[in-house]
């Protein structure tokens, strides 16, 4: 069969942070012949406002949605966690499946399912139709060992209290339990703490395991992982105008959520000096407390140094009266921006972060030094691996609390911009900047794995 005959369905999570990944591995597919078609939910699907995307190096990818049942909000529209991931686990296959049926039924044919892990019910629909499962991991292997040693009962939980002093999965380096996803130390949203390991219960059922990461960051992990597993890291999935230039026009990831103010903030950069500006980013679901946007604001201030602090538009409210008016000469605040343009310029020294994974994918892709402030999740195994593993930054300490305060997040900035350890961190950061590159570059690591992805997709 010819690469082009070899149509995937790619089905992610409705989330802006686990969309991207996998429609940037979508383009890579495009890019060596096989036919992708983006499936995400109906809602989901109005916010791109497209039904195909066009590219100069391979065929169209198309948008074809399905329904989790709450076609006009999704998750708001729903209202809780239980109602909306209830919704989706019903609605979901149902809807997938007919999807599959109507492609067959205009001539093109589903041969294989990409889908995000938290969607383990594709892996069902797959195999009634007799379709090729891979599942597709948006978040660190190291996170996914730990939540599959959790499925399968090797790790007893929360952490949180009497109990083991470390955590140890093989490939993970030793953890302290509140290193551990939030989850696993807490137990917090337990409903959703069950979706995410569901996805571990038919891992072993699955044709190919796919990773957003690049080899050399988790080679431990991922080696593990290869030992149960077909596994291929394919990242990092970012755009190819960043890394090893390969797509032409693959300059963004094509769909934003919120509307980015890039000329903006790109005119504001363009006149602060190398490695000078504080960037500051909490991605696009973390809501913080008044009392957390108080510190980070007059921590950002008492710095002296410039800031773009990106604060989306339905949480400016949360900011300190007077506060823009009292740094207009420091800083700029905007509703959002092209994250990747604000990392690749070269007046950016330093990136404020929950350590969402893209984020520090990001920047380990992009040599910019993280100051962590994790906030749930994966995010404070993510800082974990940003100070201690690949050494490109450092994590902000938090009070009884649970916040961070303005001297610490100052203390983290001074530190890492010019602190004893500021040579270092840049050194690391260009180091994983250029292992970045030659995993996505022709022949390296990444490149190779989803060639042989490509050669089994179209060989079976």
């Amino acid at each position: 069969m010819e690469a082009q005959k070899a149509h995937v369905l790619v089905v992610p999570y409705p989330s802006q942070g686990r969309m991207n990944p996998m429609f940037q591995f979508s383009k890579w597919l495009a890019s060596k012949g096989i036919k992708p078609t983006l499936a995400p939910t109906l809602c989901f699907s109005k916010l791109m406002d497209t039904t195909a995307i066009s590219t100069h190096y391979g065929l169209p990818i198309k948008v074809r949605p399905f329904s989790d049942g709450y076609d006009d909000g999704g998750f708001i529209q729903a209202g809780s966690i239980p109602a909306y991931l209830d919704s989706l686990k019903v609605n979901g296959p149902k809807t997938l499946a007919q999807l599959i049926e109507k492609l067959t039924e205009e001539g093109d044919p589903v041969k294989a399912i990409i889908y995000d892990g938290f969607l383990p019910w594709a892996l069902d629909v797959a195999k009634k139709f007799g379709l090729l499962g891979v599942l597709f991991f948006p978040e660190s292997c190291s996170v996914n060992s730990i939540y599959y040693h959790v499925q399968r009962g090797l790790i007893k939980v929360p952490l949180m209290g009497p109990g083991p002093s470390t955590v140890s999965v093989p490939g993970v380096p030793e953890l302290q339990p509140w290193e551990t996803p939030s989850f696993v130390y807490n137990g917090s949203y337990p409903e959703w703490f069950a979706w995410v390991l569901r996805q571990f219960s038919d891992i072993d059922q699955v044709d190919w395991v796919l990773c957003s990461i690049f080899y050399e960051m988790e080679k431990e992990v991922v080696d593990w992982m290869s030992t149960m597993w077909k596994v291929g890291t394919v990242g990092p999935t970012i755009p190819s105008y960043y890394l090893d230039k390969r797509l032409e026009d693959d300059k963004d990831y094509t769909f934003n959520r919120f509307k980015p103010t890039t000329s903006v903030t790109k005119n504001w950069l363009d006149t602060n000096p190398k490695n000078s500006v504080i960037y500051m980013s909490f991605g696009s679901l973390a809501k913080l407390s008044e009392p957390q946007f108080e510190e980070l604001a007059w921590g950002l201030r008492n710095t002296h140094k410039n800031f773009l602090w990106v604060v989306r538009e339905s949480e400016q409210a949360k900011l300190p009266k007077q506060f823009i008016e009292e740094t207009s000469g420091q800083g700029l605040v905007v509703g959002w921006t092209s994250q990747l343009e604000v990392l690749s310029h070269e007046a950016t020294g330093c990136f404020v972060t929950h350590c969402g994974f893209n984020s520090v994918l990001e920047a380990l892709s992009l040599g910019v030094p993280i100051v962590g402030v994790p906030q749930w999740f994966d995010q404070g195994t993510n800082a974990k691996f940003a100070e201690d593993v690949w050494r490109v930054g450092i994590r902000a300490k938090v009070d009884d609390k649970g916040i961070v305060g303005r001297e610490s997040l100052e203390e983290c900035i001074r530190e890492v911009m010019e602190g004893e350890k500021r040579e270092e961190l840049r050194k690391n950061a260009d180091k994983w900047k250029r292992l970045a590159n030659e995993a996505m570059d022709e022949g390296g690591s990444s490149d190779k794995n989803i060639d042989e992805f490509v050669s089994f997709l179209v060989g079976c």
